[in-house]
């Protein structure tokens, strides 16, 4: 081994240590077992099966007009952005977002950064407006497994970046849970990590993506600034138009959600893994981490970690962090000045079910893993340069266990 891969994997094993302390346990101490993966529509036991049936349909049925779409949305369903290749997962549809950069400080577009893509009406269709030269689209993200992810107890995220080397070093971001009056929790959920809690981010989406309004977002998007909602002739529902029940089953669905399930294990992916480890992938792309105990108070009191989600171990690879690699958007996590330096940072990629994707990055731009790994830069760009080292042999290796996943 050469002595640059030496002098990284001694960085990289302390950080793995504190992860071991405070994020993963060997399977077989006493209440701690692995978490059940599979694409298969079948609860993981949060809730029985009836019930994830129940909040299954929830999060496919199709909206309309009258039950609050819009007046500007990007689909009509929740289902419409996490399908591939079951209910909850991913899906290649993206959302616009836009602003502009003074230099030191972002500013949305005149009615926020999100560019909606649709709108009941043609009045109102939104667009990117002059003067907006921040441009970026997002992904749809998979939300098969986020309960487990949602159990992450904080300190285990922090304790990964204090672990890990000052040049890898992960940005711990604390943001508002709604459902328990703006109490402050690490976020986890975004590709800004602009959530921490998923009936924050179901109740985001169903405004942001549907445009239907709830107790914890209950003030309708405009058009471009203007007002489309209630009593202006275009929204025919009053505010909330959700009353919090949709909102409850979309979380509740993705809480009872299993993880991804891995591809065949062989031996060239065992190869790549160790490969994919030696470069220093894996200091961010954290393999595995454990939830936190059964009983544990978490969402700001809000939630209390059930048997089902508690002391589970599971395989993300992700730290959950944020990172600067390059590859910013450009927007901040958050609006508000205490975000303001964000602009920059994206969430570490889970690479979980990376094999259901044929477009890689957040804004899907990439089309081969190979891409992907180049636009590393920044906080990226060891790992990338110690990649681009390897043989064409071992550089197969890395590919073969990333198409496991």
């Amino acid at each position: 081994m050469s002595k640059t891969f030496k002098n990284l994997g001694a960085a990289l094993a302390l950080a793995w240590a504190v992860t071991m302390i405070y994020s993963t346990t060997a399977i077989g101490q006493s209440g701690i077992t692995e978490a059940p993966a599979a694409f298969d529509n079948l609860t993981n036991g949060f809730v029985d099966q009836a019930e994830f049936d129940d909040a299954r349909a929830e999060f496919e049925e199709i909206e309309a007009a009258a039950t609050g779409l819009g007046p500007v949305f990007n689909a009509d369903s929740c289902v419409a952005c996490h399908t591939n290749p079951v209910v909850g997962a991913i899906s290649q549809i993206t959302e616009l977002r836009a602003g502009h950069f003074t230099g030191s400080i972002f500013v949305d577009q005149v009615g926020g950064s999100l560019i909606n893509d649709r709108a009941i009406d043609a009045s109102i269709q939104e667009r990117v407006l002059g003067g907006s030269e921040v441009r970026t689209f997002r992904t749809s993200l998979n939300v098969l497994g986020d309960g487990f992810v949602e159990a992450i107890d904080s300190n285990t995220l922090v304790a990964i970046a204090n672990g890990q080397p000052a040049g890898l070093r992960g940005t711990f971001i604390q943001v508002p849970v709604n459902e328990a009056n703006g109490a402050v929790r690490g976020g986890r959920f975004g590709w800004k990590n602009q959530h921490a809690s998923l009936e924050s981010f179901s109740a985001d989406a169903y405004l942001n993506e549907m445009g239907i309004t709830s107790p914890l977002f209950p003030d309708e998007n405009t058009s471009a600034g203007r007002n489309v909602g209630f009593g202006t002739g275009f929204d025919p529902v009053p505010e909330p138009e959700d009353e919090g029940e949709d909102v409850e089953a979309f979380a509740n669905f993705m809480r009872s959600t299993k993880a991804p399930s891995r591809g065949r294990i062989t031996r060239a992916v065992q190869e790549g893994e160790t490969l994919f480890n030696q470069v220093g992938c894996n200091g961010c792309h954290v393999s595995t981490l454990r939830t936190a105990r059964a009983g544990t108070l978490i969402n700001g009191g809000a939630m209390r970690v059930p048997f089902a989600l508690g002391n589970k171990i599971f395989h993300p690879y992700s730290d959950f962090l944020s990172h600067d690699i390059g590859t910013g958007d450009g927007i901040p996590v958050l609006p508000g000045p205490e975000y303001a330096n964000t602009r920059n940072l994206m969430r570490t990629a889970p690479l979980w079910a990376l094999r259901t994707r044929n477009r890689l990055m957040h804004d899907g731009l990439s089309f081969t893993k190979q891409e992907a790994i180049q636009r590393h830069a920044n906080q990226g760009a060891g790992a990338r340069d110690r990649y681009n080292a390897l043989t064409d042999q071992q550089k197969s290796l890395v590919l073969t266990f990333l198409d496991s996943l």
